[in-house]
């Protein structure tokens, strides 16, 4: 039914509309006066602007909640078969499907097995796990816990790398924790954890086979809030240690710091009371095309070697080598041979 029947409509009301979407949100204020739900008016205001105006980042909560053709959806058939994100493909199941978890009391069963963690507030993780799609009303959805989610995730991780890297700097811990916390990283590990197929949706969105991307981080985040309220923050510690520990050990190698040598003598002297060495174990090849095989000693203690390019380069390496095996890691550059 048309909310805003010919005879209803005035210019005042019509004014209001555009102006409120021309704004933003900040003006939906003006529209309280209005005797029909605020979703009705941005449906027609959808309807009467441009679609060059249109921002899908704030058009995909209103359509995550109502599908419609009119949204602008993303084809995760199509964009998870990507390298460049990480993610796995995503599957959503709803209860016409003929799939082993495609009810909600299914899927909540599952989510706990996943998790290793039996609820004590099933509502809560039903909660969780409720697309807005499938929700009866907005504040049913996982958008609240999502809010929630995002802050203990940042701060879980925030908290493992102060103290599993006392050797690193404010900025490179910024950078490792925001490519472990970003929406990549929990979209992947959300479908390596099978979180996608206990998602609740409407039929609308499984039917589509379109949805936002963000569909799985959002779930992630949601579990996570959900956990720290019924079981409190050293369950979500454990497990999130459990899940991101890939994700932390990529970020450290590709984001953190790149002087490796500096990191290694902050750190001796800080917790060996010694300072790091450099030897010379071997050279290789041409003049114009030399590999130099370098190896660090802390206080008589010898790690791994490393071949460089240059004697600067195997130094770095060598010292990243020494960094790892001080923290009972796999080495990055163990290589009997000189690399061709």
């Amino acid at each position: 039914m048309d909310p805003f029947p010919p005879t209803s409509r005035s210019p005042v009301a019509e004014t209001t509309l555009c102006f409120g979407h021309r704004r933003g949100t900040e003006d939906l204020t003006l529209l309280s006066f209005l005797p029909f739900p605020i979703h009705e008016v941005s449906l027609r205001v959808s309807a009467q602007s441009p679609k060059s105006s249109r921002d899908p980042s704030r058009e995909s909560l209103s359509s995550s909640a109502m599908p419609s053709n009119e949204a602008d959806p993303i084809d995760m058939e199509t964009s998870s078969s990507n390298p460049d994100d990480g993610l796995q493909a995503i599957r959503l199941v709803d209860a016409s499907d003929d799939e082993p978890y495609a009810d909600a009391v299914a899927k909540i069963q599952r989510c706990q097995e996943i998790l290793g963690y039996e609820f004590q507030d099933l509502d809560l993780l039903r909660s969780a796990l409720t697309h807005a799609s499938g929700a009866s009303h907005r504040l049913a959805s996982n958008e609240r816990l999502e809010f929630l989610g995002d802050s203990v995730l940042g701060l879980t991780v925030c908290e493992w790398l102060f103290n599993e890297y006392p050797e690193y700097s404010e900025g490179d811990l910024t950078k490792i924790k925001s490519a472990v916390v970003s929406r990549r990283s929990c979209g992947k590990v959300a479908c390596k954890l099978g979180l996608d197929q206990c998602l609740i949706v409407g039929r609308g969105v499984t039917r589509n086979r379109s949805y936002p991307k963000s569909l799985v981080s959002d779930v992630f985040e949601a579990v996570i809030a959900a956990l720290y309220i019924d079981g409190g923050p050293e369950i979500v510690r454990d497990r999130l240690k459990q899940w991101l520990a890939e994700e932390v050990n990529l970020a450290v190698d590709t984001q953190g710091s790149g002087n490796h040598k500096s990191v290694l003598q902050q750190f001796a002297q800080r917790e060996l009371s010694a300072t790091p060495v450099y030897k010379l174990i071997r050279e290789t090849g041409p003049d114009h095309r030399k590999m130099f095989l370098m190896g660090a000693m802390v206080d008589d203690r010898r790690f791994a070697p490393a071949w460089g390019n240059n004697k600067k380069d195997a130094e770095q390496r060598a010292a990243a080598n020494a960094l790892a095996e001080l923290h009972n890691a796999k080495v990055p550059y163990a290589s009997e041979q000189p690399p061709s």
